[in-house]
């Protein structure tokens, strides 16, 4: 999985240092203002004085300049993405909530996943936001899962937000609102007790609005 930003490299200019944190000043502000679907890497650059191509050279991918910006330690759709292409295919639901809440608890990803989830819950420019990050990047990620390609358009993105609504509904209650029966539960009860469920919004009966 690709890191949010690039490692430094033997020889590294100073000035270089000074170039990623302003790129991530301004990404912060045009994220702030304009959300995760109005910022774009040009405007970003535009910001902080550089060509467009210092930015995708630091970072990569705007999803992970964004998650750089948030200082998540990972990028969410890389995750997703990585644990799709790891699991069973007969426990996908399974496999997709036990990778999540794992990550989510591991070391440096719960507090920035966490700050994110406050925030969205505290301020509506926080939860526009989060909105728009989750439709752009995590629905798409989650749509490569087997099978879903077999549903109209419109059908698949009901069911893959049914599976996000699920996943950060966990979240929601495990690690923000501290439910002290979900809080309780070990991962792998949790991705036993819920992973079916992910699997029917998947490929499942489903009822389809306006089907």
């Amino acid at each position: 999985m690709t890191p949010v930003a690039k490692a430094g490299r033997s020889g590294r200019r100073s000035g270089e240092s000074g170039t990623s944190d302003a790129i991530l000043e301004a990404a912060r502000a045009q994220f702030a203002t304009r959300g995760y679907q109005g910022a774009t890497i040009r405007a970003i650059a535009a910001d902080a004085g550089v060509d467009p191509a210092l930015v995708h050279h630091f970072y990569g991918t705007k999803d992970a300049l964004f998650a750089a910006a948030m200082r998540m330690p990972v990028v969410p759709s890389e995750a997703i993405a990585a644990a799709l292409a790891s699991a069973p295919q007969a426990s996908l639901g399974t496999h997709l909530v036990k990778s999540a809440l794992t990550l989510w608890e591991s070391a440096g990803v719960r507090e920035a996943f966490l700050g994110l989830l406050r925030s969205a819950v505290a301020s509506e420019e926080a939860m526009a936001l989060l909105r728009e990050f989750v439709a752009d990047s995590i629905l798409p990620t989650i749509a490569r899962a087997p099978g879903l390609a077999e549903f109209s358009r419109a059908e698949a993105d009901y069911r893959v937000s049914l599976v996000a609504s699920q996943i950060l509904g966990l979240a929601l209650t495990r690690l923000v609102i501290g439910l002290p029966a979900i809080a309780g539960a070990s991962v792998d009860e949790l991705a036993a007790t819920v992973g079916p469920t992910v699997d029917r919004y998947l490929t499942g009966d489903a009822a389809v609005p306006g089907d």
